[in-house]
């Protein structure tokens, strides 16, 4: 099955951004080749562009705390996992305090470093990064693999709080939904959301369908209209019916 996932508001998509990012990044660190590790340190940069919002981390804080007593509401559920309510409400409880231990602006360790600035600077024009317009960062390049990830790590670690944040909202907000089975005639479906306040959607369909989800929404409603791509790889209509598994989340 293939997810698709759409936000409902620009909070969330920030979110998801940044999210997608993380992943990224997480991926090339783990790499050797220092090619990758400029992709991760580049990524380290695209964050701090796209979290660069001063109210970011007071809007985790809030919605952390905000789940955080809804969780707390479930306890007298005798149908509620104890145990795991509780874990969750640690997970909570630490990653909330580790961020509050954040201090200052979100990546200004990395804006008080000129040297990782000028390579900032440089990374923006393409082909901007080469050993004759950055020698010293060409040198570092060929250091070895451990240590390159090491520095890297370290410049991102400040940084981790505020992911560790991230990740526990979208996971609280993906679990807040139910899916239901729908059908798309003819490659359309269309529902009426009734005013009701949504934050992301979740669409999943089966690979072999071959089929993609081009989605549009807002409060009243959502409609989802299904392409397919031949060899030049334009998008075109699905003109069959397809499946699929629709999942509304909301806190």
């Amino acid at each position: 099955m293939i997810v698709y996932e759409y936000p409902f508001n620009e909070r969330i998509r920030t979110l998801l951004r940044l999210e997608d990012l993380y992943e990224k990044f997480v991926f090339f660190l783990n790499q050797e080749h220092p090619l990758q590790h400029h992709v991760a340190l580049s990524t380290i940069f695209e964050m701090l562009e796209v979290a660069g919002r001063a109210d970011l981390k007071s809007d985790l804080l809030q919605e952390l705390e905000r789940q955080k007593q809804t969780l707390l509401g479930f306890k007298s559920n005798p149908n509620v996992q104890a145990e795991r309510l509780d874990a969750v409400l640690t997970e909570v409880d630490r990653i909330s305090a580790a961020l509050i231990a954040a201090q200052g602006k979100t990546g200004q360790h990395i804006r008080d470093n000129e040297w990782l600035m000028s390579i900032r600077g440089r990374t923006i024009i393409p082909g901007g990064a080469c050993e004759f317009d950055l020698p010293s960062y060409y040198a570092w390049q060929q250091r070895p693999a451990d240590q390159r990830g090491m520095d890297i790590s370290n410049w991102f670690a400040p940084l981790a709080p505020l992911f560790d944040a991230i990740g526990m909202v979208l996971r609280l907000l993906r679990e807040s939904g139910r899916p239901a089975r729908m059908i798309a005639q003819a490659g359309s479906y269309q529902q009426m959301l009734q005013g009701k306040i949504y934050q992301m959607l979740r669409l999943s369909i089966d690979e072999s369908l071959a089929a993609i989800p081009e989605i549009s929404a807002n409060k009243y409603m959502l409609w989802v209209r299904f392409m397919s791509q031949g060899g030049d790889m334009k998008p075109k209509s699905h003109e069959s019916d397809v499946p699929f598994e629709l999942t509304l989340c909301n806190f």
